[in-house]
């Protein structure tokens, strides 16, 4: 019955002119098609559309919610984007509910017999989303005002009370709200805040919140809102610095479950003691992160995840005595979504792999048994048996940090072939690069007959806090230092060209792609950046309000002289002369997150040094390309590039 902190979907303004790019110089040919303006590219050749497509047709079921009567809400594409689904059943037909040109991003049920629930949705990847009433027949109710944006949504247990946070635009702070949904415009405010803060759980008499403070991506600290008073106290003010997700009352409203790194580099469940602060852990050893978890409605049953090095683990028990319970017997992959049913008996489990697009099973957590799967995903033309298996491999840094990467080698090579490499680097920089259905990998693989590796640099999450730190700051380049070294790992492969290597990124990794070019142009063939950023003063000057504190936090404050001297000598701007090999650039005119001006301007230096750069830019879309037209053109660009790289010519 929650959604997404709402400072945790990363948020950014795009510059004035974003829904505009400049008038290209001349020499420079340009064309449009559909909604994206392309700068130096080729046409597309008829056997790379052909190959894009039998890879950019698979689709995912992502689970939502349990409606009451037991069916499920899901997301799925049936179309240009994902849209709101019913399953009444495990094997049912997937009823379509919502029919938006711009995707939904989540849906939370209301309780009650009227089977209606609350979606959240946006316009073109702007991010300034919307909450809507609705149900599975008729118009929705908006929940909140246009042009503000709004999330971390949670229900009282009876559907009558709904909080969420609000951030509007040029202002750091954000506002808890509350409303009955049923009837929508009656909004009131309960809380403001000088910074970002996310709503978490109600307490069962709705006479108090849980709330979120987000400090960083490494900090955040828990409040208690009192409803009747506004006042607001925080839970542990004495505590070590810890980072809290998902924190919940459990039964008698006198302590939470929540998942925290409180005195531990790993994240862990844990039971926090309202009046007292103090902390017991739940389930103790863990060596890795709990990556989620769901409480049935008596609080008895605990469902948690382990994220064990990429992969998902799940782990039934019960709470209050730790005995086992019947544990599911699930596919080798990683868990995006847990949550008991109406029923409290089964637990939906949303799963997704390197050979599977992403479904959505269920088993019994009381009787055991086997699972049931609900949703059975296309592939589109592709034979599940023909896919690439990452193989989980690490390779020594420059300070003897143990770094661990994924790779996809090409099934379609003759022995003794030397191929070439695609390095894809994650964004985040918070993130963590997991064997997830991974289309584009499998594709490059397969079409390009590309090893593709995806390394977790230093600051990938998923490792523990130490690591997680290791790139803060003045320590920004430590992480472009890790691709030196995998570049250094590709040479002793003897399976891998270290003649023909390109780096390929997004958001963070755009940033990490024009990084690892300024640093190691002379070993590699060019680089692919998707809005990236390019100089981290313009970045954060233009970035919105009520998301600056956060990034500065992770990145650095640019006020501060001293950092200001680090970004001036880190930022690819300022070492774009170093990069004498072809860029490919693509970007969204509405990206909330890095503005479009991050692209513009490495566009126009690269060029202005007479090095050849390509790109592309699409009006209708954000941070993030999710409409399938846009992301079919995205990858036939990125395949005629990366080919030539490659071959060393342009396709006839």
């Amino acid at each position: 019955m929650r959604l997404m902190p709402l400072f945790l979907a990363a948020t950014m303004l795009a510059s004035p002119l974003a829904a505009q790019q400049a008038q290209p110089p001349a020499g420079v040919q340009t064309r449009q098609v559909g909604t994206a303006t392309l700068q130096n590219v080729p046409e597309i050749p008829d056997d790379v559309r052909a190959a894009v497509q039998r890879y950019q047709n698979s689709r995912s079921a992502e689970f939502q919610d349990w409606l009451p009567d037991g069916t499920m809400l899901i997301t799925t594409r049936f179309g240009s984007t994902a849209q709101l689904h019913q399953v009444a059943a495990a094997g049912a037909t997937r009823r379509q509910l919502t029919y938006y040109d711009s995707p939904v991003a989540g849906a939370t049920a209301l309780p009650g017999a009227d089977r209606r629930f609350i979606l959240t949705r946006d316009t073109d990847g702007d991010e300034w989303f919307q909450l809507a009433v609705k149900g599975l027949t008729g118009p929705e109710a908006l929940l909140t005002e246009p042009g503000t944006r709004n999330g971390s949504l949670v229900l009282s247990k009876d559907g009558s009370l709904a909080v969420w946070a609000r951030a509007t635009k040029g202002a750091a702070g954000y506002t808890i709200l509350a409303a009955d949904p049923n009837q929508p415009g009656a909004r009131r405010e309960l809380y403001k805040a000088e910074g970002a803060v996310a709503p978490a759980d109600l307490s069962e008499d709705k006479s108090k919140l849980v709330f979120q403070r987000s400090i960083s991506n490494r900090e955040s600290q828990l409040f208690l809102l009192d409803l009747a008073s506004g006042q607001a106290t925080r839970i542990a003010p004495k505590a070590p610095t810890a980072r809290y997700e998902d924190p919940r009352f459990l039964p008698g409203g006198k302590s939470l479950i929540a998942i925290s790194d409180r005195d531990s580099d790993v994240r862990r469940l844990v039971e926090i003691d309202l009046a007292t602060g103090a902390e017991r852990v739940l389930a103790p050893g863990l060596k890795w992160d709990v990556e989620s978890y769901d409480l049935s409605g008596d609080g008895r049953i605990l469902a948690y995840a382990v994220n064990e090095d990429g992969f998902s683990r799940v782990v039934v028990q019960d709470r209050v005595t730790r005995r086992a319970l019947p544990q599911p017997e699930l596919p080798k992959g990683v868990v995006t979504a847990l949550k008991f049913a109406p029923d409290d008996r089964r637990i939906a489990v949303g799963l997704t792999s390197a050979t599977s697009a992403g479904d959505v099973w269920s088993f019994d957590a009381v009787a055991g048994g086997p699972i049931a799967r609900w949703t059975f995903s296309e592939l589109g033309d592709l034979d599940p048996a023909a896919l690439a298996e990452p193989e989980l491999i690490r390779f020594k840094s420059f300070d003897g940090l143990s770094v661990p990467a994924f790779v996809y080698r090409p099934k379609n090579v003759a022995a003794g072939t030397r191929t070439p490499v695609i390095i894809d680097i994650h964004g985040g920089p918070e993130a963590q690069t997991r064997p997830i259905w991974n289309y584009g990998a499998q594709y490059f693989a397969d079409v390009l007959g590309a090893t593709v590796i995806l390394p977790n640099v230093r600051g990938s999450d998923g490792y523990g806090k130490r690591y997680l730190n290791l790139d803060n700051a003045e320590k920004r380049e430590d992480s472009v230092k890790d691709i030196g070294a995998l570049l250094d790992w590709i040479r002793a492969q003897p399976s891998l060209d270290a003649g023909k290597v390109a780096v390929y990124g997004q958001s963070y990794g755009g940033y990490m792609s024009l990084a690892v070019m300024t640093h190691y142009s002379e070993r590699l063939v060019g680089g692919v950046e998707r809005y990236g950023i390019s100089d981290f003063r313009t970045f954060l000057e233009r970035t919105e309000a009520y998301r600056r504190d956060n990034r500065r936090a992770e990145y650095g404050d640019e006020r501060d002289p001293a950092m200001a001297k680090v970004f001036a000598r880190i930022a690819p701007m300022a070492n774009l002369p170093r990069i004498t090999k072809p860029m490919l650039v693509m970007q969204g005119a509405q990206d909330p997150r890095v503005p479009q001006f991050e692209s513009d301007q490495v566009v126009a230096k690269l060029r202005g040094q007479g090095v050849d750069t390509w790109y592309v830019l699409f009006s209708d879309e954000g941070h993030g390309f999710q409409k399938k037209e846009n992301n079919d053109l995205r990858r036939e660009v990125e395949t005629v590039f990366l080919r030539k790289l490659f071959n060393g010519q342009a396709p006839q």
